[in-house]
């Protein structure tokens, strides 16, 4: 047997050398020109590096795409990944966050290039675009303390189905679920990740996800996480409509009435985090009893609670009566900023720092998304350059910065209960929540909810926190906050390491 080791061994090495074709070649057609059809496996690696806090942290950048298998065994799709490598450190324990955005249809672009990765684009201080675009190191990456890798679900950015494959097995919350983590054990396979202390992070839609790939990866794969951070969560599951989802917007209101100084003087004044107790609790004890009670509310009673409403949201305590109490967040985009000395501007949705001109003042909702507009105006041009000029993947397609993934199934979403049960079956795993105070899609306060509800008894809230920053939905666009979060994240990483501590109660 040792002879035909000799043997092998050589012909082994050829055999790889062969298939170490780059990923530029292998997305070529035979007369050298590009291709519009996706290589299902296959990678390349380029070096490079990143200074932060005074010193230059050596990396690797590794692109690709990982093949996605049916239950057959068939390759059914292909998912684009980029993978972050931090260099000349030798330790197979190395912390690996895995990094999602949402939509769901969403590429992972947003926290690739503008959060967490070593390379930023560029914006100005606020996160409004500027021009040439391009990107700029991130000083603040959590490279030196974690590898990342960041995928693209299917039909999102690279990633592609295979021709007339069945949508139904990857268009849905649990369909989503099953598929990405049976590509992550992969991924960790392939890449001998099985030792690392495992991190889920996931933006929006993306917060659903890996709510859901917790207890799937642990059920399934038999793959324990020491955390998972949600950015900008959605309910992940947890029932929070009608009266309580119309009490929880007030806060919100509150903050993004600040930020346009449309508040009454003695709470302009104040600090934001200073003036939000009052809303919180306002809502929570004040406005859900009165909504709840409807019309067995007396004209007084609801005078009052529109008083109160009114001082607190920069809307008019007419406005709230109008709107039985209960003012929709697409009213409070379109009017707050309604009247000549206000501008008529409309606020943005995702994030209500950002403005936009509609073509008539009038209206129940803003004629388009004023701060999507502006991201899509620096993310789009930033990452077709990075990723095809930086890192050298050269391709026909489309970067799908919102790809063809609707309808989407949402049925049987227990993705928020599936992460509470991860937890009380590890208790290694730690969840943070990050939110921005001016996001009025995945508001702060529904974030709030959402922790206080994944475990309502309350046995492991020392293993759940809550982070907020004076941004929107995506909080890092703003510099402050990208330093911020960053450290959030690395503080959050190096918290929930065991450090030989073992995992029982």
């Amino acid at each position: 047997m040792r002879a035909h080791h000799r043997l092998y061994l050589p012909l082994l090495l050829i055999l790889f050398l062969c298939t170490c074709v780059s990923a530029q070649e292998k997305m070529m057609k035979k007369d050298g020109s590009l291709s519009r059809e996706l290589n299902m496996d296959v990678a390349q690696t380029s070096m490079h590096t990143v200074r932060m806090g005074g010193k230059t942290i050596p990396y690797s950048a590794t692109i690709g795409v990982q093949p996605v298998y049916d239950d057959k065994n068939e390759v059914v799709a292909g998912l684009h990944y980029t993978y972050y490598q931090r260099t000349g450190v030798d330790d197979p324990n190395r912390p690996l966050l895995i990094s999602f955005n949402g939509g769901p249809g969403s590429g992972s672009v947003w926290m690739h290039l503008a959060y967490t990765g070593p390379r930023v684009l560029n914006i100005d201080e606020e996160g409004f675009p500027v021009q040439p675009y391009g990107v700029s190191e991130n000083p603040y990456t959590v490279l030196d303390v974690a590898d990342i890798v960041y995928v693209n679900p299917v039909n999102t950015g690279f990633s592609r189905m295979v021709e007339g494959a069945d949508r139904s097995q990857f268009f849905g919350v649990n369909q989503d679920v099953t598929y990405l983590a049976d590509w992550l054990s992969n991924f960790v396979s392939r890449n001998n990740r099985w030792r690392s202390p495992k991190f889920l992070i996931g933006e929006s839609y993306g917060t659903t996800r890996v709510s859901g790939l917790a207890l799937e990866l642990q059920e399934r794969r038999w793959m324990y996480l020491n955390g998972v951070i949600l950015v900008s969560p959605t309910d992940i599951g947890i029932e929070r409509n009608g009266i309580v989802k119309a009490a929880n917007r007030l806060p919100y209101f509150t903050a993004a009435a600040w930020y346009h100084k449309q508040l009454p003087a003695d709470l302009q004044t104040k600090d934001l985090v200073g003036i939000l107790p009052e809303a919180e609790t306002f809502a929570q004890n004040e406005l859900l009893p009165a909504l709840a009670r409807g019309m067995s509310l007396t004209d007084a009673e609801k005078m009052a609670v529109a008083e109160k409403a009114a001082r607190l949201s920069g809307l008019s305590k007419q406005e709230w009566l109008d709107n039985n109490l209960m003012p929709a967040t697409s009213y409070f985009w379109k009017h707050l900023l309604r009247g000549e000395d206000r501008g008529n501007f409309t606020v943005g949705r995702l994030d209500s720092r950002y403005t936009g001109i509609d073509g008539m003042a009038s209206g129940d909702r803003p004629d388009y998304n004023s701060e999507l507009t502006s991201w899509l105006h620096s993310f789009t041009p930033a990452i077709n350059y990075y990723l095809r000029e930086e890192l050298g993947f050269k391709t026909d397609l489309q970067y799908n910065m919102f790809g063809p993934v609707h309808p989407w199934d949402r049925s049987g979403d227990e993705t928020g209960p599936n992460l509470r049960k991860a937890m009380a079956m590890n208790p290694y795993l730690n969840v943070m929540i990050q939110s921005g105070y001016f996001d009025g899609a995945t508001n702060y306060y529904d974030a709030k909810y959402n922790l206080w509800h994944l475990d309502p008894s309350g046995r492991m809230k020392d293993r759940l926190s809550f982070k907020g920053y004076y941004s929107g939905h995506m909080m890092y666009l703003r510099r402050e906050d990208l330093k911020n979060a960053n450290e959030h994240v690395r503080e959050f990483i190096k918290g929930s390491l065991p450090g030989g501590k073992s995992a029982k109660y």
